[in-house]
């Protein structure tokens, strides 16, 4: 169950962020007697989404988390937010070692040292609270560095495929073609991307070119001077200038109008936008992700899509797995779905073995998304016995979804 809110006071904060609620609650109890503020987080993305409305002095970041890569989380924490980060283990300290009681009671009195001290000094590098090498805790975070990304579940040789792929690419510049059915997860490995990426500390921006009318879209993107046109009565940067610095995510980047295509194509190949109503040409600094669940080799023949932006945009192209692709992933997915929704509806839900086999076995045709909407209506009609059954499961129909037609020969890296 989550957590009331604690009074805020600004300096002193501790965000300690574990799935163990017993290890959650010892260390909040070790302390609430030296920090202003104690607050608790189940999982990773629970924490990134705490740090960023808070001014947090100290995180303590438990090594296993059901749903990010626990180092990278800190990584990003460290530069992002310039917070301390400790990272420990509910097993650490029978591993021989220095004690997490020894070393959270020398935190306690850096922290009571800390109190109305700037948030800029609170920022220290990462301090690892850890089993020595060698050790199972220490076999398994260097796994997970291996494997993960921040905010993506699953071990599956798919997804292996994909975490290796990212990772060679993330540091580089490089535009980035994402291509995979609706569902699969292409927005989070754009975050991913940018968070992994030395442009972390710099703002994502996300366009979705299908949700903004085609009139206002190149407005949108590439901003406009006050009377550029009737009802622009104040000046807009534009989300391209937005993510100076940063990067620009353009979802369904299929539904971009022909007429503004090849503005966009200037704009990555020159860096240059250039404002609606002003001739003056700005550099910007901003690397594109695009992604899309059409088949663009398709539209180039048609002529719905430009085959220069086309070429262009596939610089670099990753193809998300469909579930069914995902062996063994599945049970994972399902078990981080039903936590989150107990953060909401207040208890996990338990699963019942005829039901888990069930979803197991099935083929998601609208892959991640759909599994978790089937969890969130089950967990809701099983609410009162708190036991998902096989009659709570409410599957949409076969051949509701449509997923992308593959394009292996334009669309997958190899």
């Amino acid at each position: 169950m989550a957590h009331p809110a604690i009074p805020w006071t600004p300096h002193g904060a501790v965000l300690v962020a574990s799935a163990d609620r017993s290890f959650r609650e010892k260390m909040v109890r070790q302390f609430r007697t030296a920090a202003t503020v104690v607050e608790e987080a189940a999982g990773g993305a629970e924490a990134l989404d705490k740090m960023e409305h808070g001014d947090w002095c100290l995180l303590l970041l438990d090594r296993s988390l059901p749903d990010l890569d626990s180092n990278e989380l800190a990584a990003s924490v460290k530069k992002r937010f310039g917070t301390r980060v400790v990272m420990v283990g509910s097993g650490s300290e029978s591993s021989g070692t220095e004690s997490v009681g020894q070393r959270l009671a020398e935190l306690e009195d850096e922290i009571a040292n800390r109190r109305g001290i700037s948030a800029a000094e609170c920022a220290n590098p990462i301090d690892e609270v850890a089993a020595p090498k060698g050790t199972e805790e220490a076999e398994t975070a260097r796994m997970q560095q291996e494997r993960g990304l921040p905010g993506m579940i699953g071990d599956s040789a798919a997804m292996q495929h994909l975490y290796r792929v990212v990772r060679l690419v993330a540091p580089r510049a490089t535009t980035v073609l994402l291509t995979g059915a609706t569902g699969t997860g292409k927005e989070l490995v754009a975050q991913a991307i940018h968070i992994l990426s030395p442009r972390a500390a710099h703002p994502l921006i996300t366009v979705n070119c299908a949700a903004i009318p085609e009139a206002l879209l190149e407005s949108e993107l590439f901003g406009h001077a006050r009377g550029a046109f009737t009802g622009a009565v104040q000046f807009q940067a534009g989300r391209v200038h937005a993510a100076q610095g940063g990067t620009l995510f353009l979802d369904e980047i299929g539904e971009l109008p022909l007429s503004l295509q090849a503005k966009l194509l200037r704009f990555l190949e020159q860096k240059e936008v250039q404002r609606l109503g002003t001739a003056e040409v700005l550099r910007v600094d901003v690397r594109v992700i695009a992604a899309t669940n059409t088949n663009l080799a398709l539209q180039v023949r048609e002529r719905r899509f430009r085959e220069d932006l086309f070429y262009r945009l596939l610089a670099f192209p990753v193809e998300l797995p469909p579930l069914s692709e995902r062996t063994g992933d599945v049970r994972q997915l399902t078990r981080y779905f039903l936590h989150k929704l107990a953060l909401t509806g207040g208890r996990v839900a338990e699963l019942a073995a005829d039901a888990s086999a069930l979803i197991e076995a099935r083929t998601w045709e609208g892959n991640v998304r759909e599994l978790q909407l089937t969890l969130e209506r089950a967990s809701i009609l099983a609410s009162e016995s708190n036991v998902i059954r096989i009659e709570h499961l409410q599957f949409l129909p076969r051949g509701w979804a449509f997923p992308a037609r593959k394009n292996a020969d334009s669309c997958k890296v190899g």
